[in-house]
């Protein structure tokens, strides 16, 4: 994957957290409903600078979608939490992308952008209650299990 390729990567999340965040908002009130509207704005700025860095870089920018199909139905503020927390993971998979990249700003730029975009995931997810089934935990939130084969094994 080339660093632009990772850039639009994180571009896409981007397009698809700003619209998650705008169905999030509209099922939360009082503070909950701040703290959506903070993020979405944190991920509409994120968006940008991600638009500019794919542009100086002579690439024009994927162009957001008209719509994103969502994890889940966001029918209550317990569902809109587990959505947002979802929209966050997928920010944190989509710029370990570019953690790997030789431009050590664009590392840290990376960095910073997982590490808080896993810190806004972790308070969703405190937010939308205890999980309905009991499951293992991840040991690496955000990041898919295919990421992690192959499975490794006891013993070897």
């Amino acid at each position: 994957m080339t660093t632009v390729d990772a850039l639009q990567r994180a571009l896409r999340s981007e397009h698809a957290a700003v619209y998650g965040y705008g169905v999030v908002g509209a099922r939360l009130r009082g503070a909950l409903r701040q703290d959506a509207r903070t993020a979405w704005n944190l991920h509409r700025a994120r968006r940008d600078d991600l638009a500019a860095r794919i542009t100086a870089m002579g690439a024009k920018p994927d162009a957001a979608a008209p719509a994103y199909k969502l994890p889940r139905a966001v029918g209550s503020a317990r569902s809109a939490a587990q959505v947002a927390a979802a929209l966050e993971d997928d920010a944190v998979t989509a710029y370990a992308g570019l953690a790997g990249s030789g431009d050590a700003a664009l590392r840290g730029f990376a960095a910073r952008a997982m590490q808080e975009a896993m810190e806004r995931a972790v308070r969703w997810r405190a937010r939308s209650g205890p999980p309905r089934a009991a499951g293992p935990a991840s040991a690496f939130p955000g990041l898919p299990g295919t990421a992690l084969a192959p499975e490794p094994r006891p013993g070897e």
